[in-house]
């Protein structure tokens, strides 16, 4: 009688229905945002007539950018668990954050680490590098993070193999950090630079850098969105989605672009922020169940909610100093997932 009761959906609360998540994410990021406006160094203030400029200029971008950066983490973590079928699958793990890290660290190795020298002291950092630099860093991570996909694909032959593909993912992962490391050795004032980027940062998002998240998230939700019927039918599994007339290997790579063009704009932005695009979908299918198309558009504003969260957190846990992100990600997301095996392991 209780498996019985467990599936009737009319015992579901109005928020644990797809529409009503939907609406409690949109509303706990507008409050988010409203709170992300009034959260300085010094604490919460909400005289904003006498703060314009630094509300306007350094916590709206910031917390927009946060908000858009995690919503890109969350669709491409989304993309990843239905593409390979593994709720363990994060947008990391096709090569784009070895890429990624390798790209910054040939920057600052070949010449911009006079300016960024400082990155991660107490008053140097960001703040400090030029908008060339700054401009390079982002390019860099960009550009590495598809790169680390590209030859990923090229090893694989392909994304017609799925098991090939991980295995790939996890060579070039390796073989990238391994020449990030070697670049590190030559030169050592670049280390750094590279743990920062590493850490991960919502604190120097400005208005181009919220420009070009939403850009983004405008370009690949809606690519997501047209192949999520895909990724329902590979949920029966292999033989059954390509009984359905399905070109999967043509269908897999467009998904593995869409889900690299997503990661390297958010990874290029604000670093390697672990754990949002894993948690993001975990969280949304904890609370409802749905197909992939509610599922990737619930997977994105969870993100942004979670990543915008965890940016109020590292303003505020050690104000006026702040933690990167990314620490408070990592633990937080962590504890999540070993509570959630826990209890999947505990006897019934």
């Amino acid at each position: 009688m209780s498996a019985a009761l467990d599936l009737k959906p009319t015992v579901l609360m109005p928020w644990r229905k797809p529409l009503g998540l939907g609406v409690l994410l949109v509303a706990a990021a507008l409050l988010l945002l409203l709170v992300g406006l009034a959260a300085g160094s010094e604490g919460f203030s909400l005289a904003w007539a006498d703060e314009g400029e630094l509300v306007w200029q350094i916590r709206a971008p910031r917390s927009l950018g946060a908000l858009a950066a995690g919503a890109l983490l969350g669709l491409a973590g989304a993309l990843a668990q239905g593409l390979f079928r593994n709720p363990l699958a994060d947008p990391y793990l096709l090569g784009s954050a070895s890429g990624a890290g390798l790209g910054v660290v040939m920057v600052l190795a070949g010449g911009g680490v006079a300016g960024f020298g400082g990155l991660g002291g107490a008053s140097l950092g960001l703040a400090a590098v030029s908008g060339l630099m700054r401009l390079g860093l982002v390019g860099a991570a960009f550009a590495g993070a598809l790169a680390g996909v590209g030859l990923t694909l090229l090893l694989a032959g392909g994304a017609a193999r799925p098991v090939r593909l991980l295995l790939c993912g996890v060579v070039v992962g390796v073989l990238m950090g391994a020449a990030s490391d070697l670049l590190l050795m030559l030169s050592p004032e670049a280390l750094r630079g590279r743990q920062a980027f590493l850490l991960g940062s919502t604190g120097f998002l400005g208005w181009d850098s919220v420009g070009l998240l939403v850009g983004a998230l405008v370009a690949v939700l809606p690519l997501a969105l047209r192949f999520a019927r895909v990724l329902d039918a590979l949920v029966l599994g292999e033989a059954s989605a390509a009984s359905l007339g399905l070109q999967l290997p043509r269908v897999r790579l467009l998904l593995v672009v869409v889900m690299a063009l997503a990661t390297g704009a958010a990874v290029s932005q604000a670093g390697l922020v672990a754990f949002v695009g894993l948690a993001a979908p975990h969280l949304v299918r904890r609370w409802v169940v749905v197909t992939h198309g509610a599922l990737l558009s619930l997977s994105a504003a969870a993100g942004g909610v979670l990543l915008l969260a965890a940016d109020l957190l590292a303003r505020s846990v050690i104000a006026p100093q702040e933690l990167p992100v990314g620490v408070l990600t990592a633990l937080l997301g962590g504890v999540y997932l070993l509570v959630l095996l826990r209890r999947q392991s505990a006897p019934a």
